[in-house]
């Protein structure tokens, strides 16, 4: 089984919306009971809170639910639960690696560091926050791009 967290700043934006995006892919590919997919925030700002409305309604958009969400922070035992933690930008990454001591086991990653080198426009970048941009449709087709790469890449390992 591959567990994946997601994380974003305050997990009602960018990482559900990943989360439920690879939670798709997975269960397009029937590969349910090979893969854990959860997110999580760095802050403690928005738990308890649900997807923000416009992440919900981006998803719904594109076909995706994402029922009974509501944000949680990260916490010392994820680090031991998944294999991967994939942030949304150079922020999360950076809390995370204060939160965990460091990154030992090498689970850490950037979303958009698995999109392919060749595509210049995405590869290595930082996810938009729409919390502060408003452009979720353009977040929607980041963080789509980040985990059908990051699900391909995961799926030839295995």
């Amino acid at each position: 089984m591959k567990r994946i967290l997601f994380v974003c700043h305050g997990n009602i934006c960018r990482s559900p919306m990943a989360e439920f995006i690879f939670k798709r892919l997975v269960r397009r590919a029937g590969l349910e009971e090979q893969f854990e997919v959860a997110s999580a925030a760095t802050s403690n700002e928005e738990v308890g809170n649900p997807v923000y409305p416009m992440a919900k309604r981006t998803l719904a958009e594109h076909g995706i639910g994402c029922p009974g969400k509501t944000s949680r922070q990260i916490t010392a035992s994820d680090y031991r639960q998944y294999d991967m933690i994939v942030g949304m930008d150079q922020a999360n990454l950076t809390n995370l690696s204060h939160f965990f001591g460091g990154d030992p086991d090498g689970k850490l990653s950037l979303l958009l560091s698995h999109v392919d080198p060749s595509d210049e426009e995405r590869h290595g970048r930082d996810v938009a926050d729409p919390w502060y941009t408003r452009k979720f449709n353009i977040a929607y087709d980041d963080i789509t791009a980040g985990c059908t790469a990051l699900f391909e890449k995961l799926t030839i390992e295995s």
